[in-house]
């Protein structure tokens, strides 16, 4: 910014706005030719795999063996479907009606305090999650079902985790789309006799469907881009389950191959080509769910701006006879709840057993939506449904203070000055965990150094000086993929661009420019956000009394809105304080004794550090505890800050 001043000053008016938009338009572009590189990068990477074992083999092949040259990837990619698909018949209905609830049904003052208890569960680093799967969710499936399962580690188990973890997307823009509802909508809908919970169901969220399936598509991606939490819980054997549907069965994800065969693999070999072309994989199918979202964030923006376009298919749709299209979808539901049932039932009794359960599980389905409203009256119906909406919210809330109380109480006995401040001994599994902190907050430091600037430029760029043009539309479609890019992606290419090509080795710097080219595009969205919502005035203002492009944007406009974009830099360094696979590639070491790290050296960090305990069995449980709970105090410290400054921001604006 005072590069641009400087050139204000001597160059003048014209001038100085041109070359600043050009150099912010030069920044901005690194994201699209970094996002470009990526992919690039990868598909040139798993080109030999590709001419060794041939895209069909490749694809439908079952037995996944890479020290037997035998690379059938079906398994892997089954097993992240099919983990991601259980998650999300977890986190959809429960999310999808606490967005209800925080949206339609809570007050003002219960919202204030539910929301901050959403930002805490996003916030929580997937390794958390992965150490209370393990201690946790894994023995709890096991003693609930001990003849399904052998240890407890299943697809069930990676699919109630993830569905947790996902739970925070799925709420938070569902929530943003009912609040997109006109108003007149509702009141309209009350004016003529329709009770609150007859509006949501009929009126609001069918008015709000298009951003509630990307709130859903979202969790999609959120859940087949984890790495760590995932591989920690469900097996990690590449079989096919057998039946396909034995949810107790073992399984392996994509991102779990990447996270524990890429370090031990030889560079330039097929094994390695391989993992690249399944890395590849994993980043189409990620780019299919981003751009589904934006089509469907797009057509829900249409909507509500009334220039929607209708297509001949839908006019075909809404011209059918209604009891045709509702015979349809009664028989499509009946038909999925015999098949669920029947194949649940079947992984713990015989066939005959099975299909009478499906069949009374379709009776009693047809019970309770013929007779069950005769008898419940609407207003009963309202109660029960807020009430069940009410403790759903409520749960969640007791369940993570349960959560923070047992990761706490579990630490004590580890928790003392030489534990934090001491080095660790017994390679890592004893001592201190101080070299852990000291790396920690220099990743977080290196990181802001780097992405801080960048992003806030970017953000700056494309919302004040960037329009509807070309350059704007890549650097904001490159945004969008960077931001749903898994973060064992940003490790693959950060190992083999910095730690190998360039020779940065395992350092400090290798991971910081990682950790920055993952935090970037959440710095950017939210610089625009942030920017976008100052008011038009000051911006006319300004201009008014003879101020430049340039200078209303820096001296007025990035002022303004500066309390967004400190909490959204903040809420992105906090992502990467946690994050353990993009590290565990570029930057780390199982131990050491050093605290004041060269930019060359690698690093001890409390994310991989946790792993390495959770991962090895003769650690002690509750120096596993002590850890989380420092990591877990990092990152909340930082989320703290950040709705500080947020709330002092929004009084600010009040006024």
């Amino acid at each position: 910014m005072s590069e641009c001043s400087n050139v204000l000053n001597k160059t003048g008016t014209v001038n100085a706005d041109s070359v600043c938009k050009i150099a912010m338009a030069a920044v901005a572009s690194f994201v699209a030719v970094m996002v470009v590189a990526i992919i690039v990068f990868i598909a040139g990477q798993g080109f030999d795999a590709l001419k060794e074992v041939g895209i069909w083999e490749f694809l439908t092949g079952s037995v996944w063996r890479p020290h037997v040259d035998s690379y059938g990837a079906a398994s892997l990619i089954a097993g992240t479907l099919m983990v991601t698909v259980g998650a999300m018949a977890v986190s959809c209905p429960i999310g999808i009606g606490i967005a209800i609830y925080l949206s339609e049904v809570a007050s003002s003052n219960t919202r204030n305090k539910i929301k901050p208890v959403i930002e805490v569960m996003a916030g929580i680093p997937s390794v958390v999650y992965g150490l209370l799967g393990i201690t946790i969710l894994v023995p709890a499936v096991h003693m609930l079902f001990p003849e399904q399962t052998l240890s407890g580690l299943s697809w069930l188990t990676g699919s109630l985790l993830l569905g947790i973890m996902a739970l925070p997307t799925i709420i938070s823009v569902s929530d943003d789309a009912l609040k997109t509802v006109p108003a007149s909508y509702r009141e309209a809908s009350l004016a003529i006799g329709a009770t609150k919970w007859e509006t949501i169901t009929k009126v609001i969220v069918p008015a709000a469907a298009s951003g509630i399936s990307a709130a859903v598509i979202l969790g999609v991606g959120r859940a087949i881009g984890e790495t760590m939490a995932v591989m920690m819980v469900t097996g990690n054997t590449a079989i096919m389950p057998d039946p396909i549907w034995n949810v107790f069965s073992t399984v392996r994800t994509i991102t779990a191959t990447l996270a524990l065969e890429i370090p031990e693999i030889v560079v330039g070999s097929t094994a390695y080509s391989a993992l690249f072309l399944l890395a590849l994989i994993l980043m189409l199918m990620i780019l299919v769910i981003n751009l589904s979202v934006r089509a469907i964030m797009n057509r829900s923006a249409r909507k509500f701006s009334g220039v929607e376009k209708v297509g001949r298919l839908t006019l075909l749709v809404e011209n059918m006879d209604r009891r045709v299209v509702h015979a349809v979808k009664e028989v499509s539901l009946i038909s999925a709840i015999a098949i669920a049932v029947f194949c649940a039932a079947s992984l713990f009794t015989g066939t005959i057993q099975s299909a009478a359960a499906a069949v009374g599980a379709v009776v009693a389905w047809k019970v309770l939506t013929v007779a069950g409203p005769r008898k419940v009256g609407r207003k009963s119906r309202q109660k029960l449904a807020f009430g069940t909406l009410s403790a759903t919210a409520f749960g969640i809330v007791v369940g993570l203070v349960l959560v923070l109380v047992y990761i706490a109480v579990n630490a004590i006995p580890a928790l003392s000055p030489e534990f934090l401040l001491d080095n660790p001994s017994r390679a890592g599994k004893a001592g201190g965990i101080f070299p852990a902190i000291v790396g920690t907050l220099e990743l977080i430091a290196g990181t802001a150094l780097l992405a801080v600037p960048v992003g806030i430029l970017t953000g700056v760029y494309l919302t004040e000086y960037g329009g509807k043009g070309r350059v704007t539309k890549a650097v904001t479609a490159a945004v969008d993929i960077l931001n749903g890019t898994p973060s064992v992606i940003f490790g693959l290419f950060g190992m083999v661009v910095l730690v190998i090509y360039l020779g940065m080795g395992y350092s400090l710097v290798a991971g910081c420019i990682t950790l920055a080219l993952m935090t970037m595009p959440v710095i950017i969205r939210t610089t625009q956000e942030a920017v976008a919502a100052v008011p038009g005035d000051l911006r006319e203002a300004s201009r008014a009394i003879g101020a430049t492009k340039m200078q209303t944007t820096f001296r007025v406009v990035v002022p303004a809105a500066i309390s967004g974009i400190v909490t959204g830099a903040i809420l992105s360094l906090a992502r990467a304080a946690g994050e353990t696979a993009p590290i565990m590639f570029t930057a780390v070491v199982i131990m050491s004794k050093v605290s004041d790290y060269a930019l060359t050296e690698p690093v001890m960090a409390l994310p991989y550090h946790l792993y390495y305990l959770a991962s090895e069995g003769r650690a002690d449980p509750s120096m596993m505890y002590a850890t989380a709970l420092v990591l877990l105090a990092i990152v909340l410290t930082m989320f703290l800050l950040a709705s500080v400054v947020r709330s002092r921001g929004e009084r600010r604006l009040r006024q």
